[in-house]
């Protein structure tokens, strides 16, 4: 049976196809209807006290209680070259609002997957069993992962019931740009997630085209509307740099990059080198990656061409700098659900 909403009855809940399923599974993902969750290997890496995501030193994300996950598992209007998830399985583009799971039910279902994958953590002698009872009640979670989470149609909803959670601290949401139409209802129905990030890996329509692969025939016109909103929305706003060597990185590229920071004004911008890891190595190649010297220098570039940011903080290991926004300055710690201009 094809997970294509056309081909499903009117009341049917989609499905990840069984196949596909098996093989997400055996990649240590949790299953369920259409959404995924998994636990990233920093993580699993926290459990053991051997390191933290970047989050954690750029804001305060606890690690070991971030629980990422997507809604829309298989569903995605791109075909990124740099994308490590498995986006072959990706077969439709649409989710009808009549069958998609309640986020209620998604939730519920995800954290029982979630549960079984910390469970086997528990058999390790290095880990830290209070970390891994604090890791079932998450106090942040991360909607990203496989898929283009602004797909399903009831997101407003799943993110304001989040808020209701009592260990909930924070809820980040990662988008392509390619639904602005949600971007907007999120803001208007005072569903916004603690921190929103707009992925941002080219300069110009073209180099947009050869990394994103969009399906949609107006992709650029879609993604230049979401990055139009930033400045205006009611929350903390993130635009993440993906850089390629050989795609994005020509010097040429630095004054258009700075020209479009300042335009959308976000909160942050995290500058990080593409990493070759997961399905990507299908696409790319080692040397598509940046060294962190590099990954420095482009950042440096950009604060010098667009003088309203300026360095905060940098992760050797994951090659990544954030930048700040010194005329939307605000606090880099995330200690409340409270969205902020």
């Amino acid at each position: 049976m094809s997970c294509s909403a056309e081909t499903i009855e009117e009341d049917q809940i989609i499905q990840i196809k069984p196949r596909i399923a098996q093989q997400l599974k055996k990649a240590k993902y949790g299953v369920a209807d259409h959404s995924t969750v998994a636990l990233c290997h920093w993580t699993k890496k926290s459990f053991k006290h051997e390191g933290d995501c970047y989050k954690n030193k750029f804001y305060g994300i606890s690690t070991h209680g971030c629980m990422e996950f997507s809604p829309a598992g298989m569903h995605c209007e791109n075909r990124c070259v740099y994308c490590w998830r498995p986006m072959e399985f990706y077969n439709s583009m649409k989710m009808n609002p009549e069958n998609v799971a309640e986020p209620e039910e998604i939730i519920s279902k995800l954290m029982e997957e979630r549960k079984k994958l910390i469970m086997g953590h528990y058999g390790d002698s290095r880990s830290d069993k209070q970390r891994l009872d604090e890791s079932l009640k998450p106090s942040h979670y991360s909607i990203s992962l496989s898929g283009e989470p602004t797909m399903y149609p009831k997101l407003p909803e799943l993110i304001k019931y989040l808020k209701t959670l009592k260990e909930t601290k924070s809820i980040f949401l990662v988008t392509n740009g390619q639904e602005p139409d949600m971007i907007q209802k999120l803001q208007q129905e005072d569903a916004l997630p603690t921190q929103l990030y707009l992925s941002t890996n080219a300069a110009d329509y073209e180099s947009f085209l050869r990394i994103n692969r969009p399906k949609y025939d107006d992709s650029w016109q879609r993604w230049n509307r979401t990055l139009e909103m930033l400045k205006d929305l009611d929350t903390r706003t993130v635009l993440r740099i993906t850089l390629i060597r050989d795609y994005n990185t020509q010097k040429d590229m630095i004054p258009v990059f700075a020209k479009m920071l300042k335009q959308a004004s976000p909160h942050f911008v995290e500058i990080k080198s593409y990493m070759h890891i997961g399905r990507s190595t299908n696409r790319l190649e080692y040397e598509n990656m940046l060294e962190m010297e590099e990954v420095r220098k482009f950042s440096e570039e950009v604060v010098k061409q667009c003088d309203i940011f300026s360095f905060m903080d940098e992760s050797y290991v994951s090659r990544i700098v954030i930048l700040q926004n010194n005329k939307r300055n605000i606090d880099r710690w995330i200690t409340t659900l409270v969205n902020t201009n």
